[in-house]
């Protein structure tokens, strides 16, 4: 059996996402009832970071824990990642000796390369491309705060950047529809939008973006590697900023929700982000959860 990897949403099929949803709403019931559930007891997984992250390595080390086996954290420092030894080689070498590798790093095309040589289960935590293990979290949360998304309305505002693009393949394989509202430079990958067909729609008007929403969704508008853009993109997005006047023109009981680190005043108002319709935290928490589902799947 040829090893799975989860490099986007689209290498598991409809049905297998939805069980690890449902996997993960077990698993945080469990955690909340203090049961052991030692399902990946002496396996190891190492945890490549390029890109340094709170939440992921957090997410990662502790579900590893939890579950019973052992997080490695290895920074750029620590490996050969990207200079001096090939990808391939290191791809050949590291999965030899631990059960799963997470990556998070720049370059979507470098954690291809790496999961093509690995003989152990690559998972991205992280890419300009995309950030499938944000979407898995997120999708959890809708479903314990609404049931199934599908049929829903999600805007997503902001950047058209690797959260936009995750979700553009979530509306594929959750069936919802999407509306993406993105200033005209800064739309999303006109191919990963392409494969999507009628169930996204892109706009230049964020309110409009926003009109009868179930679920508003943003991002920081400068990501790790884009702080000398910071300047520029405050002026492009300044009319993308999900504040009151926006969240009214979606429906009366839509969500929000955040990737985080957010900053207030900025993508987001505090008053948005503080207020009772977020639910940004059971997000954040979530990735813990969602993420242990993932390591069962791929190594058990």
């Amino acid at each position: 059996m040829s090893t799975r990897h989860f490099l986007t949403l689209m290498d598991l099929s409809v049905d297998e996402l939805h069980q690890l949803i449902e996997r993960a709403m077990e698993l945080k019931h469990l955690q909340r009832q203090g049961k052991i559930h030692e399902s990946l007891k002496n396996r190891v997984l190492a945890m490549v970071f390029e890109k340094s992250s709170t939440r992921t390595r957090v997410s990662f080390e502790t579900g590893m824990v939890q579950l019973g086996g052992h997080a490695m954290f290895l920074s750029p420092r620590d490996t050969q990642f990207g200079r001096g030894e090939p990808i391939e080689d290191s791809a050949r070498v590291l999965s030899r000796m631990v059960d799963a590798i997470m990556i998070r790093t720049f370059e979507h095309e470098k954690i291809e390369r790496f999961a093509e040589y690995s003989s152990a289960p690559v998972i991205n935590a992280l890419t300009d491309l995309y950030h499938p293990c944000q979407l898995l979290a997120d999708m959890q949360t809708w479903f314990e705060q609404r049931g199934d998304i599908r049929g829903a309305t999600v805007s997503f505002i902001g950047d058209g950047n690797n959260m936009c693009h995750s979700y553009v393949n979530a509306a594929r394989q959750f069936d919802f529809r999407l509306h993406i509202a993105t200033p005209a430079s800064y739309r999303p990958d006109a191919d990963i939008v392409a494969a999507a067909g009628d169930r996204v729609k892109l706009f230049e008007q964020p309110l409009e973006a926003a009109r009868g929403a179930d679920l508003v969704v943003t991002d920081v508008w400068a990501s790790m590697g884009q702080e000398e853009e910071q300047s520029e993109r405050q002026k492009e997005f300044a009319a993308f900023q999900v504040n009151r006047e926006l969240m009214d023109q979606a429906a009366g009981d839509a969500l929000f929700m955040h990737c985080l680190p957010a900053h207030r005043g900025e993508e987001v108002t505090a008053e948005i982000i503080d207020d009772p319709k977020s639910v940004v935290w059971d997000e954040a928490e979530n990735r813990l959860h969602a993420q242990k589902a993932l390591l069962e799947f791929l190594m058990v």
